[in-house]
């Protein structure tokens, strides 16, 4: 191993990178990829933990790992479906990093959530730190304004911006209930701050609520100010955080252009975290959810490019062969860290379970996990 270097060290998951906030440890040997009877110690283990363990697969997932799940579905569906199993002891997340921090912190004290590979993140997540949050926060609070302000944040952030949501009286949402928790924000203050895809927080309050782009500010961390001047912090009734999806925030309205010149009547079915020119360009809008939905009730022979990640998409042209099913964007378009949860991985985490060593746990502190659960129990009570 002399001769490997560093960075194909981390690519393979193994070593630690000093500058990642997580680091990628993974204690243990992992299988080769290459290994024949992967599928085969993955069943097996599997059963021979039996109902003590409940596996979970994102929609973005790998199809070899999306056939050992016990639930499909979107981030806050698994969260809920992992607390609805109290008899699991082991809830294994073939996710990303703040998926497992909400199973954790919906589930009870007794169960242990596992992340197959630490290494699989989110980017949009990690746009938002909880030190630049509250540092947002004070430029408010200095200006004045704070207590006119309800912070909002989307389901794809750490349990540490949930807890500060829920301590300053805000709510989380997800793409499918985002105008009805907006909704709860502005009857209980006058601006909101959106944390932390900039795109689904423009496009819900333009396209559904009626405000113009113009009562939207984009707030940068990484400026003085936010980059912006006092006035229009004050004027503003959306403060967007500087943060997006790289994967929907690929596709472009040159895409959806070039997509109708190809494809004649094609329909154009996007998530609302792409960029607002591409929203607006578009058929259909709506949640990973919506997206399936939308294509289990398309007429057969329709034509539908989809903007959404590729693992998904090509599920959903499989499992539709009467009609044409295609990815929106020419280039290849996964989620790089939730690609990180591969057999081998899955393989690893349930072979230590079963020799009575739990790795990868995904815990978070009491007291953020109280204050998280406070802003994911107002999102659960909006009307």
């Amino acid at each position: 191993m002399g001769g490997v270097t560093a960075p194909v060290l981390l690519l393979l998951g193994r070593g630690k990178d000093s500058n990642s906030e997580r680091g990628v440890d993974c204690p243990g040997d992992l299988p080769a990829p290459s290994d024949p009877g992967l599928v085969e110690r993955a069943a097996a283990a599997k059963a021979a933990l039996g109902d003590r363990v409940f596996v979970l697969g994102h929609h973005y997932q790998r199809d070899e790992v999306i056939q050992f799940a016990d639930v499909t579905g979107d981030s806050f569906k698994l969260a809920r479906e992992a607390a609805a199993r109290p008899d699991a002891e082991f809830i294994v997340f073939c996710g990303v990093h703040f998926m497992a921090e909400s199973a954790d912190i919906l589930t009870s004290e007794t169960q242990r959530v596992v992340l197959p590979d630490l290494a699989a993140g989110c980017s949009m997540a990690d746009m938002a730190v909880l030190e630049q949050v509250e540092q947002c926060w004070d430029l408010l609070s200095d200006l004045g304004i704070s207590d006119s302000v309800v912070p909002v944040t989307y389901m794809n952030s750490s349990a540490d911006i949930k807890g500060f949501v829920g301590r300053n009286g805000g709510v989380v949402c997800t793409s499918s209930n985002a105008k009805r928790a907006l909704d709860w924000a502005y009857a209980q203050g006058e601006k909101v701050l959106f944390l932390p895809d900039q795109h689904l927080g423009r496009n819900t309050a333009v396209l559904e609520m009626g405000y113009s782009l113009d009562d939207c500010v984009l707030y940068d961390p990484h400026k003085p100010n936010g980059g912006l001047t006092d006035q229009q912090l004050r004027d503003a009734k959306m403060i967007l955080w500087r943060g997006h999806c790289s994967v929907h925030g690929r596709f472009t309205l040159e895409n959806v252009q070039a997509m109708r010149e190809q494809v004649p009547g094609v329909n154009i079915l996007v998530h609302p975290e792409c960029r607002h020119d591409v929203v607006t360009a578009a058929d259909h809008v709506g949640s990973t959810e919506y997206i399936i939905k939308k294509l289990e009730a398309a007429e057969p022979g329709s034509a539908w490019a989809v903007g959404t990640e590729l693992n998904l998409v090509r599920r959903l042209a499989a499992a539709h062969p009467d009609k044409q099913v295609m990815f929106l964007e020419k280039t290849v378009c996964y989620c790089s860290t939730m690609n990180r949860i591969d057999l081998p991985h899955l393989v690893w985490a349930l072979e230590e379970l079963v020799a009575g060593r739990v790795p990868n746990q995904i815990t978070v502190d009491p007291d953020t996990a109280h204050h998280a659960r406070v802003a994911l129990d107002q999102m659960l009570a909006l009307p």
